[in-house]
């Protein structure tokens, strides 16, 4: 399996908080707090500290500031504000373009040190402190209440950018984005008096930060302030086991009809098999088709293995999947996996080989499966030149159960991403790999898919408004209050008016 298709294999679930998770002072105001870590060129951790995962792009800042709290990010703010210096805030550093690692950036806020995970009784929420991986997520869920959150399986990506860009996995056909739990944040926003200042908004119908609450809920992050905190409610129990079904075909003897048959039906199950609440949204596919030169394409199907009937939900999913096509797996097992395990293990996540970390993916949300004239413009370009692959990946289900208009996220109905992606070591290579994306990707959607992308699968050839939709006046009028000056700002931040 590929490195980035594992990053879409994204997964958890959400549950009820315990009375006997310990209490933390999670949003309370922050003590006094020593000088922050500041590194500056010339630093021999300056260098260790400046790329994220995707080296094609490295940023030059200024300074590296280390942030341990929420007064810590209050001061790197205001200094920002005050001296007039771009800033941008990094947690896990998985961006797949060039956000926080714009040469134009020079301060770089560094929220690694905020991964705190606890439990804030007073408003009754799990606190999730944005430099908190996945995995770290995860375990703290799991150990201290059985809960967990319907995030991804790349346990090294950070909550910070995660949760704000909507969070889906495995599970959000089950239960949602992780959006649709999320019941604050508590954010740093410019101030045009004190430069800073941190505000938690809640989605409290009298709150008068609601609509801060709700940019947060599926517009990603680096637009409006910095997240120094989530606050959770309605998290379901953590499942015990995962049924995992994989099938792997060899691209030997590999035909067109074959091909497109099993990426047709891969649309056509999902089309008959996403309305919220149907037993059949307990099942999560994957379906990895790279190019011929890779050797192999594969089917991943995954289940909460105590849901009534598990085996054969995912039986139906595959046998769906393989109808027609006549063709002879290399590979066909079937595996069951503590939940944790398979969401915290690093082997799910960073690539064997850390000199893999060029990458291009250009994605798109799908409301149906795809027609005839894209099954052949996937196959012409699976079979050409090599340049990477594509993906689907299972969406719909309790996703769709939600108003486009609830949250930020406008694209409630679709039941499947999509993904082209290229991965490579070299630089020399850009443009080619880049190119070859950018064409397969025009030959299947167009200049503009017309469902739209998904804003933790940024891609800056895109509009603003292919990942917004809808939703974006009103995102733009949440930026205007909080944040007119245009502090934060990226390559598809939200403009105010």
């Amino acid at each position: 399996m590929t490195e980035l298709s594992r990053r879409t294999l994204l997964a958890a679930a959400a549950g009820a908080p315990a009375a006997a998770l310990p209490a933390t002072a999670a949003v309370a105001a922050p003590p006094a707090s020593p000088a922050p870590v500041v590194i500056r060129p010339g630093d021999r951790r300056y260098d260790g500290l400046l790329r994220g995962n995707n080296w094609r792009f490295t940023g030059a800042p200024d300074e590296i500031r280390i942030a341990s709290s929420t007064a810590d990010v209050v001061r790197a703010v205001s200094d920002a504000v005050r001296t007039g210096r771009r800033i941008a805030p990094r947690s896990g550093g998985h961006c797949f373009e060039d956000f926080t690692a714009d040469p134009a950036v020079r301060m770089l806020l560094d929220l690694k040190p905020m991964n705190a995970v606890g439990w804030d009784a007073d408003r009754r929420a799990h606190v999730v402190e944005p430099g908190a991986t996945l995995g770290e997520v995860y375990r703290a869920l799991f150990t201290r209440s059985g809960v967990t959150v319907p995030g991804g399986s790349c346990p090294e990506v950070g909550a910070g950018g995660h949760v704000a860009g909507g969070g889906y996995g495995p599970l959000s056909r089950r239960y949602g984005s992780v959006v649709d739990h999320l019941y604050g944040v508590e954010v740093v926003v410019p101030d045009a008096a004190r430069g800073a200042r941190a505000i938690v908004a809640t989605r409290e119908p009298g709150d008068p930060h609601r609509d801060l609450w709700w940019a947060h809920t599926g517009a990603g992050g680096g637009s409006f302030g910095v997240v120094t905190k989530y606050l959770l409610r309605d998290l379901p129990p953590v499942p015990r086991t995962m049924l995992q079904h994989v099938i792997v075909w060899s691209w030997e003897g590999m035909t067109e009809a074959a091909l497109t048959g099993l990426v047709r039906n891969f649309g056509t199950w999902h089309e008959r098999h996403s309305a919220p609440g149907t037993p059949e949204c307990g099942v999560y596919g994957i379906l990895d088709v790279a190019h011929r030169s890779a050797g192999t394409v594969m089917l991943v199907a995954q289940i909460d293995a105590d849901l009534p009937d598990a085996g054969a939900l995912v039986d139906g999913l595959v046998s769906a999947v393989t109808a027609g096509t006549g063709l002879t797996p290399v590979l066909d097992l079937r595996t069951s996996i503590p939940w944790l395990h398979r969401m915290t293990w690093p082997g799910s996540g960073e690539p064997g080989d850390v000199l893999v970390r060029r990458y291009k993916i250009k994605a798109a949300y799908l409301r149906r499966g795809y027609t005839e004239a894209q099954l052949a413009a996937i196959w012409r370009h699976l079979t050409g030149a090599y340049g990477g692959g594509t993906l689907l990946i299972g969406y719909g289900g309790q996703a769709n159960a939600v108003a486009p208009d609830a949250t930020a996220i406008a694209q409630r109905s679709a039941v499947m991403k999509a993904i082209c992606q290229s991965v490579w070591r070299e630089e020399a290579h850009d443009d080619a790999m880049i190119a070859w994306v950018r064409d397969i990707y025009r030959d299947v959607f167009g200049d503009v898919p017309a469902d739209g992308s998904y804003i933790n699968y940024p891609d800056t050839d895109l509009p603003r408004t292919a990942f917004y939709g809808a939703n974006y006046p009103r995102l733009r009028r949440v930026k205007s209050r909080y944040d007119p000056a245009n502090v934060f700002r990226h390559g598809l931040s939200v403009e105010p008016l």
